[in-house]
């Protein structure tokens, strides 16, 4: 593969950080990406990219699992509205004050790292549940909601890499079970979560902020902003039940288990990540739809139109993942990854192998914006790496999950940041700004964990 396939993602990032606009970056991004692909074949080669970025984004729209990803980025504004308009949302936060579990910034946000953790069946449900948890508490402590995308997106991804009972562990057991070593897969995957530096790092800096209630770089200048606005007492909606919130959310949640289940034939592990979040989300709709024209203050005609105003509020959003997946798809047959990929060379030292798997993992989930892709080419790299050099399974395999998740939090365009910054309400740039200098700091240290580590047992 060539240098110039890295060339789209670097375009798409210069844009988005030069114009702030990260629909046209995307969009350009792909375009590029397509006339690389154009020039390498036949024909006319402008009339051939058009044609093809159309057609790249219909493929990427017509694969079932990227639908179910596009349909409930959708449903959600659907949901997020209803238990707004409901009072649900007022009467939960009011409800959490009055018997002392969020009287406090503190207690407000190891709420929102408790509910990220405890939800670790899937990414998307973990950063969903702590965001429609937390957004009203935030507001009511004058928190950024910056600083909530940052808590619900760095613990999500973490906790889910660590725990490992979830699509992410059926998906690089699967990967791992492909070659023959010393080792089981399961073993070997088990022991890489004490070798998961950038989790481990992360969840400890998230810890820090909420613990400390101190925020830093952007994020401080953010929640400095929110302090001297103006307090508007006032509530949008009145507080109503906290049932109309709290009811459809463990349904998402407890249905989200059982079609998990559902899907994997009795195994959590094996479950369908896509599919159970999207038909929890379904159901969920349901139940809020159900529980407001019961209360009959209601009319169907007006739950109607606030469903699809919910949606229509969240088609911004919707737009940049649909674009963010097709940039993936796009680079993927470009051979951007593998580039990157490639740029581990055999004359490395050996105790530089690790650490450059980590960077190297960072790198390409930065540029293409998904960790999945990551993982997907740099573990067949690796495994042969621990079968001709002898180096420990578990520590190789912990770099590149490691490295998939860093590069995905400091990437503006990474799927799972738009979703952090709908799940929150917060503008996407400002949420990859914020989130950042974290990001940074906590793959610095990692990046020094691996070199000391791989020194020591190398």
């Amino acid at each position: 593969m060539s240098w110039y396939s890295i060339l789209p993602p670097l375009i798409a990032i210069a844009i988005v950080f030069w114009r702030k606009e990260v629909i046209m970056a995307l969009l350009v991004a792909v375009a590029s990406s397509e006339l690389l692909l154009a020039i390498q074949g036949e024909g006319n080669t402008l009339f051939a990219t058009f044609l093809n970025t159309i057609e790249r984004i219909i493929s990427v729209a017509s694969s079932p699992g990227n639908t179910r990803i596009l349909i409930f980025s959708i449903m959600i504004g659907a949901l997020l509205a209803y238990i707004r308009e409901s009072g649900g949302v007022a009467a939960t936060v009011n409800m959490l004050m009055n018997k002392g579990i969020a009287k406090s910034k503190r207690q407000v946000g190891f709420l929102t790292m408790f509910t990220g953790i405890a939800v670790f069946i899937e990414s998307n449900l973990s950063v969903l549940t702590s965001g429609i948890v937390s957004r009203g508490l935030f507001d009511k402590f004058k928190m950024s909601r910056a600083r909530l995308a940052y808590i619900i997106d760095s613990t999500s991804a973490p906790v889910c890499i660590l725990i490992l009972l979830n699509g992410w562990g059926a998906f690089v057991l699967g990967l791992l079970g492909n070659y023959e070593l010393s080792e089981s897969a399961v073993s070997i995957l088990w022991g890489s979560v004490g070798y998961n530096f950038y989790a481990i790092i992360t969840l400890v800096i998230v810890f820090y902020t909420i613990a400390f209630d101190k925020v830093h770089g952007p994020m401080k200048e953010a929640e400095q902003k929110l302090e001297l606005q103006k307090t508007d007492l006032k509530e949008e909606v009145k507080g109503s039940k906290a049932r109309y919130m709290l009811v459809p959310l463990v349904t998402l949640i407890v249905s989200m288990v059982g079609f998990m289940f559902y899907t994997g034939n009795g195994v959590l592990a094996e479950g369908s990540g896509s599919k159970s979040v999207l038909y929890a989300t379904v159901l969920a709709i349901v139940v809020a739809y159900a529980l407001m024209i019961s209360s009959r203050q209601f009319t169907h005609h007006q739950l109607v139109d606030t469903g699809f105003k919910g949606m229509g509020e969240l088609l911004p959003l919707v737009s940049i993942v649909l674009l963010s997946l097709t940039l993936g798809a796009s680079l993927k047959e470009l051979g951007t990854g593998v580039f990157v990929a490639s740029l581990v060379g055999d004359y490395l030292p050996i105790y530089l192998i690790v650490p450059v798997l980590f960077l190297t993992g960072a790198v390409m989930s930065f540029t293409t914006g998904t960790s999945w892709g990551t993982f997907a080419i740099l573990i067949p790299i690796g495994v042969p790496l621990i079968q001709e050099l002898g180096l420990p399974p578990s520590l190789v395999v912990g770099a590149i999950l490691g490295g998939g998740i860093f590069g995905d939090h400091c990437s503006p365009i990474s799927d799972t940041s738009a979703v952090s910054a709908l799940a929150s309400g917060c503008d996407l740039l400002t949420h990859v700004k914020t989130q950042l200098p974290y990001a940074l700091f906590g793959g610095a240290l990692t990046f020094i964990a691996y070199l000391v580590t791989s020194i020591i047992v190398l």
